[in-house]
């Protein structure tokens, strides 16, 4: 008899949207750690807890870190495109700024997505 391989399938973590490992045996997991648990549980009896509402986005240290030092990048590459086209840069100049530009939003947004996704 062959063995199947086990596909290691990506799962998010309900709570801060971080991947959470699953092999596809047994029941998924639904939070990466016993503290992203609690908070869940938290939310659910309100009242006790943090009292963080639905509408609310949470995000771990080092992700919140990761969104502000991007966002500054991206601010920085925006200033630059203008510095750049106001002393007179050529159009292929531009668009590789901008091309820079798209690319470090799509980074940002990556990170709401996960959040996102761990919603859904």
């Amino acid at each position: 008899m062959m063995e199947k391989e086990r596909s290691t399938q990506e799962v998010r973590c309900q709570w801060c949207g971080n991947p959470v490992e699953y092999s596809g045996r047994g029941r998924k997991p639904k939070y990466c750690s016993r503290s992203c648990r609690q908070r869940a549980y938290e939310q659910r009896h309100e009242g006790r807890g943090v009292g963080i509402s639905d509408s609310d986005i949470v995000l771990r240290g080092k992700k919140a870190q990761y969104l502000f030092d991007s966002l500054f990048e991206l601010r920085c590459a925006a200033e630059d495109i203008n510095t750049a086209a106001q002393e007179g840069a050529t159009s292929s100049e531009l668009a590789a700024m901008t091309g820079d530009l798209v690319s470090l939003a799509r980074d940002i947004e990556s990170i709401r997505l996960g959040v996102e996704q761990a919603n859904t």
